[in-house]
């Protein structure tokens, strides 16, 4: 099964106010951005997604991760991130209704392709799924098959939202990359620690935030 990714993004200026304690405002889009060209490139670097459409009004965002090969679908409805997908995922199936989608956090600077592709294997075989975050309390991603709604649900406590929903939580091994989003400084710590992709490691290196 071949997937499209739906990635969000919040405006990079209004983006991770949780990381103030780690990066000012000034320098905090810029490692949002760099955050979210590593999610894009891991994804388009999996042999299982076809495409990645990232769901953005930010033009700044929007020119860079179109030029790794993202297409970019304005945030038209404007009403938050399951909105968000939603458009997105509707963006998709406009020009492909059988289109398999998965919804994929933006802030996953240490993601691997292989690590994707094995938990895009694993929602394949259910018509609704999704991986829970490092913290075991949100989600990191959410799959629909074919015909499948991808009916999201992210927020807070949104793995106990998404089975509630229906989706299968898929639990498999060695997949720490796609679960260790970036919300906080410990996270990033932590991702250093897993080892992040080029675009935050240069990010993190000028800020001198480098150290894990």
């Amino acid at each position: 099964m071949q997937w499209t990714l739906v990635i969000p993004l919040k405006p990079l200026s209004r983006a991770k106010s949780r990381l103030a304690d780690t990066a000012t405002d000034g320098v905090r889009p810029g490692l949002v951005l760099a955050f979210a060209q590593d999610t894009v490139a891991a994804g388009l670097a999996c042999p299982g997604v076809s495409d990645v459409v990232v769901v953005t009004d930010d033009q700044r965002a929007g020119r860079e991760l179109s030029a790794l090969g993202a297409r970019i679908v304005p945030d038209t409805p404007a009403r938050g991130l399951n909105a968000a997908l939603a458009h997105g995922a509707s963006a998709v199936r406009l020009a492909r209704p059988r289109a398999a989608v998965a919804a994929l956090n933006a802030d996953l600077p240490a993601l691997r392709a292989a690590e994707l592709s094995r938990v895009l294997s694993a929602a394949a075989e259910f018509p609704r799924a999704f991986l829970a975050d490092a913290a075991g309390i949100g989600t990191t991603l959410l799959a629909a098959g074919a015909e499948q709604e991808l009916a999201p649900v992210f927020g807070p406590d949104s793995r106990a939202r998404h089975r509630e929903s229906g989706a299968v939580e898929l639990l498999p091994e060695d997949v720490d990359s796609v679960r260790q989003d970036v919300d906080t400084g410990d996270d990033l710590r932590a991702a250093l620690a897993l080892g992040v992709g080029p675009y935050t490691a240069t990010a993190c290196a000028d800020l001198r935030l480098c150290a894990p």
